[in-house]
């Protein structure tokens, strides 16, 4: 059989265009590395999540290399099983969407041209993007009702406008806490936003509400309230997906990909032939399958001549902080609303998402506020030493239940923009090889150092508002460790063959059917999560696709 289209990967940036296309009839397959699991499937086993990593593969069988540089210059390299380091995340059907936490911020217009409204910084490759905020907005609309996105449209400075005046579905319930924030903000002269999440509160979309478990991140969702691209969109459409199989070559002439070939489970190899071939493997795998798909036409890797695959890397810099409250300063009525359980706080600011400094404005970014996580393993670990004594016995018993039961943690992420520059990247390590044979990737990294300082300014202001909302043991640490959650780049898009691997429409510019529409079109990230922008972009290139195919 000779299917009309190829996708390499199931997450939010492949499966948009699975959706679209084999509901409007074109034959569809997906080739998915992970096991195919439904709600069913989704427990809160911390075990199995927080100390086993369930949903990734075992570094022992399937690993990256990493080298780090240091700015002085020394690079050291770490190989993932050696020092455990991994940037896998959500092998499975539907990918890491349904590890999510579903915090949804658009881009901001000027996201979409950063090096012409805020200039050039000294060792970033900033650029501006091949499209503009209106070209991706409908789509951005079409995501809130197609995965079903939640909340309220706020008013703030840096408001993105929008072709709607509100989201399809009314926000999630919050935990009183919510009011202290919104009250404090209002003295500091802030702007409170009600976060919106991709999930759903009550039953639609042929999906469940929400159970307010409050076991979002890292965990799957029981009752497919959570958008992920497996419970929003495959379970739903008529494409013919097959897990556990890896994709480990694209085999093509001088300008066409004509098959894709995986490995099963059990390590036999098949092909799939298809008229088009998306590629969707997250932003480190996607490039690593194309360097891995060299041949006589592209002798450094497929849709490689221009050595632009695996460049420009980004992940999203910034960091995190907390801030405890404790019984002792709450009256009991604000005490029992601090500790209902389940409910969320949903608040973001983005006062700062462009900032002057020094005489110019620059690019900021967002902070948002959530309770720490309900793992009660990772709580009670954090208990373990009273300053640099370990306790042990009927001390720590006591200091875990009284944390656990008279005090509450409300943290804050701060994302900002990962700059994108020459030394952090993706290639090939042929040194290593995983369990199918294969080179692994190699991730080089580096981060800019303007990234640590737009984190600060950011991190301090979100400690202003937990020292006016009353808590205690407040911290914070900005790092240039990148999240694996969240990484971009290695095939951005572009107008310019010699400095892009894409078009502005996400198809090689040496390729007639090849497509990359996970996040690695991405040449910037903007200061928000990527997942929104990803589907968006995805369902935008689905229609692309189609509009091809129906030439044909």
């Amino acid at each position: 059989m000779i299917y009309d289209i190829c996708i390499i990967g199931s997450g939010a940036g492949g499966s948009p265009i699975a959706y679209e296309l084999s509901r409007a009839g074109f034959k569809v397959v997906v080739l998915e590395k992970g096991p195919f699991y439904r709600e069913e499937n989704f427990t809160k086993d911390e075990i199995a999540v927080s100390r086993r990593d369930l949903y990734s593969p075992l570094l022992e069988e399937e690993q990256h290399v990493i080298y780090e540089r240091q700015h002085e210059g020394s690079v050291k390299r770490y190989v993932g099983s050696e020092y455990n380091w991994s940037f896998w995340n959500g092998s499975m059907v539907g990918g890491s969407s349904n590890l999510m936490s579903g915090y949804f911020h658009r881009l901001k217009p000027n996201d979409f041209k950063l090096r012409s409204v805020f200039g050039a910084i000294e060792g970033a490759n900033v650029v501006d993007w091949p499209i503009s905020y209106e070209t991706l907005e409908p789509y951005y609309a079409k995501v809130e009702t197609v995965i079903g996105v939640s909340g309220q449209v706020t008013s703030h400075p840096f408001a993105e406008p929008r072709s709607t005046s509100r989201f399809p579905y009314p926000p999630l319930e919050e935990n009183g806490i919510t009011r202290w924030f919104d009250a404090a903000c209002h003295t500091l002269g802030y702007h409170s936003i009600a976060t919106p999440r991709a999930i759903l509160p009550y039953r639609a979309l042929e999906r469940e509400g929400c159970s307010y478990s409050n076991f979002c991140g890292s965990y799957g969702c029981a009752t497919g309230a959570k958008g992920s691209a497996r419970a929003a969109l495959l379970q739903r459409c008529e494409a013919q997906i097959i897990s556990e199989a890896f994709v480990f070559k694209l085999q093509s002439t001088h300008n066409r990909v004509s098959e894709a070939h995986y490995f099963d489970s059990a390590k036999r190899v098949h092909k799939v032939r298809a008229q088009i071939f998306v590629v969707a493997a997250q932003a480190i795998e996607s490039s690593r399958l194309l360097l891995n798909s060299k041949n006589r036409y592209f002798p450094k890797g497929l849709a490689n001549n221009s050595g632009q695959v695996g460049k420009n890397l980004i992940f999203s810099a910034g960091g995190a902080g907390e801030g405890r409250f404790v019984f002792e300063s709450l009256t009991p009525k604000q005490q029992k609303r601090l500790m209902e359980p389940g409910l969320f706080v949903n608040r973001s600011l983005q006062d700062w998402y462009e900032y002057a400094h020094n005489g110019r404005v620059q690019k900021g970014g967002t902070i948002d506020f959530l309770f720490e996580h309900a793992n009660i393993i990772a709580r009670s670990v954090r208990e373990f030493y009273d300053g640099e004594t370990l306790l042990w016995g009927k001390a720590l018993q006591e200091k875990v239940h009284r944390k656990l039961t008279r005090s509450r943690v409300l943290t804050f992420e701060v994302f900002n923009d990962w700059l994108p520059t020459d030394y952090c990247n993706v290639a090939i390590d042929e040194r290593v090889r995983d369990i199918y044979g294969m080179p692994v990737g190699a991730i080089n990294l580096y981060a800019h150092p303007h990234d640590l300082e737009v984190g600060e300014y950011l991190a301090q202001h979100a400690v202003k508002v937990l020292e006016r909302m009353g808590a205690t043991d407040i911290s914070y640490s900005i790092s240039s460790s990148p999240p694996p959650n969240l990484v971009a780049g290695g095939c951005r898009f572009g107008h310019d063959a010699r400095s892009s691997v894409l078009d502005s429409n996400c198809k090689a510019h040496e390729l007639e059917n090849l497509y990359v529409t996970d996040a690695s079109f991405m040449p910037t990230g903007g200061s928000v999560p990527y997942t929104w922008t990803i589907y968006a972009n995805a369902f935008r290139v689905a229609d692309v696709i189609r509009r091809h195919l129906k030439k044909l």
